[in-house]
C-alpha cells in the first residue's frame, strides 16, 4: 500500500504482484472502481488503489477534491473559474519559513513562484472544454484526481510517461471521473488513434505515484492490455507519437527516453506498463520524425 510520508512516493500508490495491470487507478472491469485497495480488482495501470498526490496527503480536513494549501482542483477548464488562494495569513507564514530557510536565496524564489500562483487573479484563464491537441475530445477528470496548476509557470513540464489502460478506453474513462480513485492522466489514447483529454496540461493529474514525476510530466494511457502486443495498432502508436511530439516541442524538452519514459521506470514505481510488448524503438522513431515535419512547417 502506501508509503511514508517522506519517502517522495504519494499515499496510496499500491503494492501488488502484479503491477502494472490496470487505468493510472480503477478496476479493468467496466471502469468500475471495485476492489480497489481491498485486492479484489486491479485499478487501470496496475495500482491496488488510487493514490493522492502529495506525500503530505494534500486534502487532509478538506473535502474530496481540495486541499486547504493546493487551490481548487482544475482539469475541467471551467470558463471563469479562479483558483481560490491561501489566505493571507497562511500565505505570510509560509512566506516568513521560506525566507527564514533560504534567506532570500535561490531556493526562497523558487518556493514564492511556487506559491505565488496560487494567490487570486494569477491563474492562466481558463475555458470550458479547451484542450491542449487540437485532435483531443475533452471529458472532465474528477478534480480529486488531479492538482490545478499552471504550469509550466509552477513547475516546468521535461516528461511524458506512456501507461496502459489494462482496459478499455470506456473503462479508463469511468474511474478518472470517479472521484474516489484519486488518480487519473492528462491523455487517453484509444487503439483507432482518438485522443481523449482529461486534465490540462497546466494541471498535476495524479498519475506517476511519484509527487515530483507528477508535477514535471504529461501522463497518457494508452487502450489495451499490456501482454496483448496487438492492442498496440498504428493508429494509436501514430496518433500517441504525433501527442508526444507535440509535448516535446511545446515545453522544449529532447524526444529521447531520458524524458520520455514508460510508468515502470518511475523511481519508486511497482507498476510494468506498458510492457515488453510496448515498441520503444518503433515509437521514439515515430515521435522523432513528426518533431522533423512540425519543425520544417514552422520554418515556411
Amino acid at each position: 500500500m502506501g508509503q511514508a510520508a517522506d519517502d517522495g512516493r504519494e499515499p496510496g500508490s499500491g503494492q501488488g504482484p502484479d503491477a502494472g495491470s490496470a487505468p493510472a487507478g480503477g478496476s479493468p472491469d467496466a471502469g468500475t472502481n471495485a476492489g480497489v485497495g481491498n485486492g479484489a480488482g486491479r485499478p487501470v495501470d496496475g495500482t491496488t488503489d488510487g493514490r493522492t498526490d502529495d506525500g503530505v496527503h494534500d486534502g487532509a480536513g478538506d473535502s474530496v477534491g481540495g486541499g486547504a494549501d493546493s487551490g481548487p482542483k482544475g482539469g475541467r477548464g471551467p470558463g471563469g473559474q479562479r483558483p481560490r488562494g491561501v489566505g493571507r495569513r497562511r500565505f505570510l507564514i509560509a512566506g516568513t519559513a521560506t525566507v527564514g530557510l533560504g534567506v532570500l536565496g535561490v531556493a526562497t524564489q523558487q518556493e514564492l513562484k511556487r506559491w505565488w500562483w496560487r494567490m487570486p487573479g494569477n491563474s492562466t484563464p481558463r475555458m470550458e472544454g479547451q484542450v491542449d491537441d487540437s485532435r483531443a475530445r475533452w471529458v472532465a477528470a474528477a478534480d480529486a484526481n488531479l492538482r490545478r496548476g499552471d504550469r509550466p509557470a509552477d513547475y516546468g513540464i521535461d516528461r511524458v510517461i506512456v501507461h496502459v489502460t489494462q482496459g478499455s478506453a470506456a473503462a479508463a474513462v469511468k474511474v478518472f471521473r470517479n472521484p474516489e480513485h484519486r488518480a487519473a492522466a492528462h491523455y487517453i489514447v484509444c487503439q483507432d488513434g482518438q485522443i481523449i483529454q482529461m486534465i490540462r496540461e497546466l494541471d498535476v493529474a495524479f498519475h506517476a505515484a511519484n509527487r515530483q514525476y507528477n508535477e514535471r510530466s504529461i501522463g497518457i494511457e494508452h487502450e489495451g492490455w499490456v501482454d496483448k502486443p496487438q492492442d498496440f495498432t498504428d493508429e494509436m502508436y501514430r496518433s500517441s507519437a504525433k501527442l508526444t511530439a507535440g509535448i516535446c516541442t511545446r515545453y522544449k524538452f529532447p524526444a529521447d527516453r531520458e524524458h520520455v519514459i514508460g510508468h515502470n521506470e518511475v523511481p519508486g514505481a511497482d507498476h510494468t506498463d506498458p510492457g515488453r510488448h510496448w515498441d520503444w524503438d518503433k515509437y521514439m522513431r515515430m515521435v522523432r520524425a513528426q518533431m522533423k515535419v512540425e519543425s520544417t512547417l514552422k520554418k515556411r
